[in-house]
């Protein structure tokens, strides 16, 4: 049972990393990080988020394992513990890139998410309602808490100053509302993955939609609301024109690439969303996760 255990913990330690690398890997992408360019970036480029990524090989694998230990305490008093993993995290991030934040933001998103798997093991299915359900009870009132009283600090994260100026609840928002957007895309990438695309074009595909229909606060912070709709309206236009599967499309995702290099345009949100999106859709066709429930005691699937 032991030795179970040991390679369910491992796979899903395991598709939260491969979320991570597929992420950077897949080209072209707008104004972000890939194997073509740097995109809107000047202090990182590929190389750097390798190097990230090295060094929180093993910070997955401990989300999921708290989660794990966790497993007969109530979901809710997990956060803190998993929180402090990530700050533990970023430090090794900025060691390893010289200050550099590359992978800030999936440490939160994509953390969040791993605990939530861990303590379901053996309680009902690793699916996406499942998962959606039990981040959404882990995080309750986390925007409430975090975003009473900004006026008075002295120091905002971007975040927090995306929430005083626009009212936007972020990476947050989202985790405290189960992953709302993820959910909307995942649809698109599961199609696209189940027609026999290859890796790279869903992921460039879905990415697409990601922009085209997220206010990316990443955006916001370098510039303002007319920016950030402006590039939900330049998605908009390659996915009209068929986007990556399209000659049409591949020119205007190129165009808009140069573009957001020019205007220093980034939607790293989405970016990260984009690695959550493969991550779920991965735990979710994993023959060997669809059973984990076998290891635990009950006998049914029980949904939250």
């Amino acid at each position: 049972m032991e030795d179970v255990m040991e390679i369910i913990l491992n796979k899903i330690s395991s598709l939260a990393m491969e979320g991570i690398l597929f992420e950077v890997s897949a080209t072209p992408k707008p104004g972000l990080v890939d194997r073509n360019n740097a995109g809107a970036h000047k202090d990182m480029d590929y190389f750097t988020f390798m190097s990230s990524a090295a060094a929180l090989h093993d910070t997955f694998d401990i989300f999921v394992r708290l989660g794990w230990e966790y497993r007969n305490e109530p979901i809710e008093s997990l956060l803190q513990s998993l929180r402090c993993v990530g700050v533990k995290a970023e430090h090794r991030m900025f060691a390893f890139t010289n200050g550099v934040n590359t992978h800030k933001g999936m440490i939160f998103t994509l953390g969040i998410l791993c605990g939530c798997a861990g303590w379901a093991i053996g309680k009902m299915p690793l699916s996406t309602v499942n998962l959606s359900r039990l981040a959404a009870r882990m995080c309750k009132g986390i925007c409430m808490r975090e975003y009473t009283d900004l006026e008075h600090k002295t120091t905002l994260t971007k975040g927090e100053r995306m929430y005083l100026k626009y009212g936007c609840t972020g990476v947050r928002g989202e985790v405290e509302q189960g992953y709302p957007t993820v959910i909307q895309i995942l649809p698109i990438y599961s199609k696209l993955r189940s027609a026999d695309i290859c890796i790279n074009d869903a992921l460039v595909q879905t990415l697409l939609h990601l922009i085209a229909d997220t206010c990316d606060t990443n955006i916001l912070s370098r510039h303002d609301m007319q920016t950030a709709l402006f590039a939900r309206q330049c998605a908009k236009e390659a996915l009209r024109l068929g986007g990556i599967f399209t000659e049409q499309g591949k020119e205007s995702i190129e165009n808009m690439d140069q573009v957001f290099i020019e205007r220093y345009i980034s939607p790293g949100g989405c970016a990260d969303l984009l690695a959550v999106t493969h991550f779920i859709y991965s735990i979710e066709n994993s023959e060997l996760l669809k059973y984990n429930i076998l290891i635990g005691s009950q006998s049914e699937y029980v949904e939250v």
